[in-house]
């Protein structure tokens, strides 16, 4: 809707710019005063973290293909 805010971005690493269009939720942080929202990983211009294998839902990463023997 065009609201600029202030939001976190969850675990590390990004490759966001200014610009860029992203999915926010609800959910403050406690010690970052005034950051009232989190960044959806995984959803439109927020990739989700590279080499995630727990809580893989949480960080928008898809399921890694099963390694071959």
């Amino acid at each position: 809707n065009g609201y600029e805010v202030i939001a976190y971005i969850p675990d590390e690493g990004h490759s966001l710019q200014e610009h860029s269009i992203v999915l926010i939720r609800g959910g403050r942080v406690k010690d970052l005063p005034g950051v009232r929202y989190h960044i959806v990983r995984g959803a439109l211009d927020a990739t989700g973290v590279e080499k995630r294998r727990r809580s893989r839902s949480k960080y928008g990463v898809k399921r890694p293909k099963a390694a071959k023997k």
